[in-house]
């Protein structure tokens, strides 16, 4: 997996003050993306071990909320699989953290029918760490900049915890 950038302190994707790491590989290509050199999978730095053990410490001070992921697309069968473990990882050193996670699939359609789309064997585990998920395509003709943490009008804020009980 590779990864277009990491923010150590943000506050546009998610309550609070985060750390965002930027995957690379989106297969959605939505018209209008604000970034759409991470539809690219090579797209950036390659994601390793130091990668993770820098993000672990970017996330230790007090002051920051939790991690959001976003790409690209993090839901990606090929960033699933290396998302998974980490996202363990993230929950076992920080369990009072929250993790967000963006994604232009639909969690009903795409993400948990064992048929969807986007669900492959890692689904599951990522699904299980993450507290909010933003999902739904971007979808320009109904861009609202008003709107807290979401690009369009058809995305939704998901607290999974709620919904996957």
């Amino acid at each position: 997996m590779y990864y277009g950038n990491i923010k150590k302190t943000d506050i546009a994707d998610g309550d609070g003050v985060r750390v965002s790491l930027f995957v690379s590989g989106c297969r959605n290509c939505c018209k209008g993306c604000f970034q759409p050199e991470t539809w690219d999978f090579k797209y950036g730095t390659e994601f390793t071990q130091e990668t993770e053990n820098q993000i672990l410490e970017f996330l230790r001070p007090s002051y920051i909320s939790g991690l959001t992921v976003l790409g690209g697309e993090p839901f990606e069968e090929e960033n699933q699989r290396i998302l998974a473990p980490f996202l363990r990882k993230v929950k076992e050193t920080y369990p009072s953290k929250t993790i967000w996670c963006y994604t232009g699939y639909v969690l009903e359609k795409d993400l948990l029918p064992e048929d969807g789309r986007k669900h492959c064997e890692a689904t599951g585990e990522m699904l299980k760490y993450i507290d909010i998920l933003v999902d739904g395509p971007f979808i320009e003709e109904q861009k609202n900049i008003s709107l807290k943490f979401r690009g369009s009008e058809n995305q939704r804020i998901l607290k999974l915890k709620e919904i996957l009980l």
